[in-house]
């Protein structure tokens, strides 16, 4: 039994394609597809259907990833049971997190994680999504809503406010606004309503009914940069508004959300030391980030 085999069964089951699987590994895609074909010819199974849209689990496979998962486990445990906790700390970690959390508080953090452990690799994948800790897409995930099920280890980092922010030069410019009605006089910058993939970040319609953006991003930083550029006016992080004196909030008695990070971690994972490390380093991070805001 090659547990190198089940391995790269994993990352086909969970991409669904051997290029997918081959980036996720490390190796060619030809390599990938050379340990699948081994294992199915070790089981005398055939393990997945084979079509241009990529590779799905047959039955046989279906029942194999529940085994494989089981071995998958027990490498990690081992590795964090005794892979000696004296060593230096290297490998890779994985961090999944929202664009704007990314930007302004875990680049810092990543590097700081770098200069304290050199043989570490940190990689942030910061885009508007949600991350699949069970298909390992991401070792570490942070979120703005907790997850529902998974064999996951959760935490609430902190609460983060939001308000609505315009440039003085813009404000200027434009209508008075006493009032959230006074909201249609000028050009809104949101989410594009219907990319928008977790409901906390759908603050438009709490508004009101009639408040329509006119200018519209996936992307938190686009929507920053438009409105730096006196483009109209967006629900911002405090902590991204921050550093920029030009940004004002409007109607703030008004406007205002709470809303909060969660931190993520696959329980396999929990225990490896470069995961502890760097999850511990995250939430420090992060909390500070938000209270100086």
């Amino acid at each position: 039994m090659n547990w190198d085999d089940y391995r790269h069964f994993l990352a086909v089951a969970r991409s669904g394609r051997l290029s997918a699987a081959g980036r996720q590994l490390g190796v060619d895609h030809a390599t990938v597809g050379r340990r699948v074909k081994a294992l199915e010819e070790a089981l005398g199974a055939t393990l997945f259907d084979r079509s241009p849209q990529g590779y799905r689990l047959t039955d046989e496979g279906q029942r194999l990833i529940h085994i494989a998962e089981t071995m998958e486990s027990g490498t990690i445990t081992a590795q964090a049971e005794l892979g000696g906790q004296g060593k230096r700390i290297s490998g890779a970690v994985r961090i999944g997190a929202p664009e704007g959390l990314a930007t302004y508080m875990l680049a810092k953090c990543g590097a700081d994680l770098c200069r304290a452990h050199p043989e570490l690799e940190v990689q942030i994948v910061a885009l508007p999504r949600t991350f699949s800790l069970s298909k390992r897409e991401a070792d570490i995930a942070i979120a703005v809503s907790p997850p529902t099920s998974g064999r996951l280890k959760t935490r609430k980092i902190t609460d983060y406010k939001l308000h609505l922010y315009g440039t003085k030069a813009y404000l200027a410019n434009h209508a008075a606004i006493e009032t959230i009605e006074d909201l249609k006089k000028i050009r809104g910058i949101a989410y594009v309503p219907d990319l928008i993939y977790d409901k906390e970040l759908d603050y438009i319609p709490l508004l009101g009914p009639d408040i329509r953006p006119h200018l519209t991003s996936t992307s938190v930083h686009v929507q920053l940069e438009a409105v730096l550029a006196d483009a109209g006016v967006a629900i911002l992080h405090d902590f991204m508004a921050a550093p920029y004196p030009q940004l004002v909030k409007v109607l703030p008695d008004q406007i205002s959300f709470t809303r909060s990070f969660w931190f993520i971690v696959h329980e396999d994972y929990a225990r490896l030391e470069r995961i502890r490390i760097c999850s511990d380093a995250i939430i420090e991070h992060i909390q500070a980030g938000v209270r100086m805001d």
